[in-house]
């Protein structure tokens, strides 16, 4: 069955999908990469065209807009990232629609030996009948979060022409450097002036996340002893030889991204730089309660001391530094939003799931920095990879629950009056 937001999202996802908007850890600039500013100036001249007000670029390069109220009601805040993940190459994206999927194993025409199967991935093989996107197997789709923009744009343009839904005001934010975690400030809150707010960047249709990691980065720097390698003997310290002794050391077998799952946390090196004279480390802790990520801290600075131990002669640093926290922590304390997203879901016919991020999302700093925000589903599926899908129909429903969360809010408001 068609939805009335189907053609839209498709459309808007698959025009936004071929803007290259990755982000980049290693520049220090905010957004990382001036790229991204094509998503941003696109949004901030698209929000103007539908009749948004107040919409502003901000000093940290997010978009931000107002959709007024038409009735009583708390402000609601909704966030999606305009930045694609700098895992995977995302050049060149070419989004192609399947309309009415068949049941079958998807192919990818710029890799032949690609396949998205139903029989490995059981969500697909809910999906017949739906009209999928995915790109073309050399790069990311996108989805992840250009699905969140494309749901909100669609959601804003509808509330600003229909008068059909009476609801309080809302806050629109287009956020850039979430992919590196750095998409919300301690300025966002007073931006965004929301009494509470949801991310779209979820998965799974009926998808909402108050949990996310806790999250840690480790920096290690090795200085080794430089020499000509034809007069080294007892005299050369290899700082490639002691990175290799600590990422042996580390617990391989039970903490790494690659054998833990459900509520298990993870100690994963993501980048090994330089050579034989010094070299960095780079690694990201998570767990989901701080006693365990703090004992991951104290973890890897004993590795880091016995190896420094075998050889005095070199120099070992190791810095870790926060990167967000649970949103659990503050969530639990008032479940308001969380409990408006879960009623609209169910009154839609969806049972919710709610499920413990294994990641973080956006809402995951903006919850420690004040302004309660759990996390709302999309559909993307397979993020960060060339087989990344999504139904334009789990959009649709997405839609459809952001409007009827901000009903549900205006309503509790009045109820709550009278």
């Amino acid at each position: 069955m068609q939805n009335r937001f189907d053609q839209e999202l498709e459309d808007r996802l698959v025009r936004y999908a071929v803007i290259d908007s990755q982000s980049d850890e290693t520049s220090p600039t905010t957004p990382s990469t001036q790229i991204q500013f094509d998503m941003l100036n696109l949004l901030q001249q698209e929000l103007t065209e539908i009749g948004a007000q107040d919409v502003e670029l901000t000093g940290d390069s997010v978009v931000v807009a107002t959709i007024p109220g038409t009735a009583p009601g708390p402000t609601v805040g909704f966030l999606a990232h305009v930045d694609t993940a700098p895992q995977f190459n995302a050049t060149g994206v070419k989004p192609r629609v399947i309309k009415g999927y068949n049941g079958g194993d998807i192919t990818f025409p710029d890799d032949a030996e690609l396949v998205l199967s139903p029989a490995e991935h059981t969500y697909l093989a809910e999906k017949v009948g739906h009209d999928l996107i995915t790109a073309s197997g050399t790069t990311l789709l996108g989805a992840d979060d250009k699905a969140g923009v494309s749901i909100l744009m669609t959601m804003a343009r509808h509330l600003l022409e229909s008068k059909e839904i009476a609801h309080g005001p809302i806050r629109i934010a287009f956020t850039p450097d979430e992919e590196i975690g750095r998409g919300v400030t301690e300025q966002l809150p007073k931006d965004l002036g929301a009494d509470f707010a949801f991310t779209l960047d979820g998965q799974e249709a009926g998808e909402i996340e108050y949990e996310s990691f806790s999250a840690n980065r480790a920096v290690i720097k090795i200085e080794g002893v430089s020499i000509h390698p034809g007069l080294a003997k007892d005299k050369m310290v290899n700082a490639a030889h002691l990175a290799a002794k600590i990422v042996q050391t580390l617990p391989q077998a039970t903490m790494t991204p690659e054998v833990t799952d459900g509520r298990e946390g993870f100690i994963h090196v993501t980048d090994l730089n330089g050579g034989s004279s010094e070299m960095e480390i780079k690694l990201i802790l998570r767990d989901f309660e701080m006693d365990a990520l703090e004992a991951q801290g104290d973890l890897v600075r004993q590795v880091c001391a016995a190896v420094q131990a075998t050889e005095p002669r070199a120099k070992i640093t190791c810095e870790i530094s926060h990167q967000y926290r649970n949103m659990r922590y503050w969530l639990e304390k008032d479940m308001t939003p969380v409990d408006l997203a879960r009623d609209a879901c169910r009154e839609m016919g969806i049972e919710p799931i709610s499920v413990p991020i294994r990641g973080g999302t956006d809402g995951s700093r903006l919850t420690e920095f004040g302004t309660p925000c759990p996390n709302l589903f999309t559909g993307m599926q397979c993020i960060h990879g060339p087989m990344e899908w999504i139904s334009v129909q789990d959009m649709a429903l997405a839609t459809e629950l952001c409007l009827s969360v901000v009903a549900k809010a205006a309503q509790s408001t009045g109820n709550s009056q009278g």
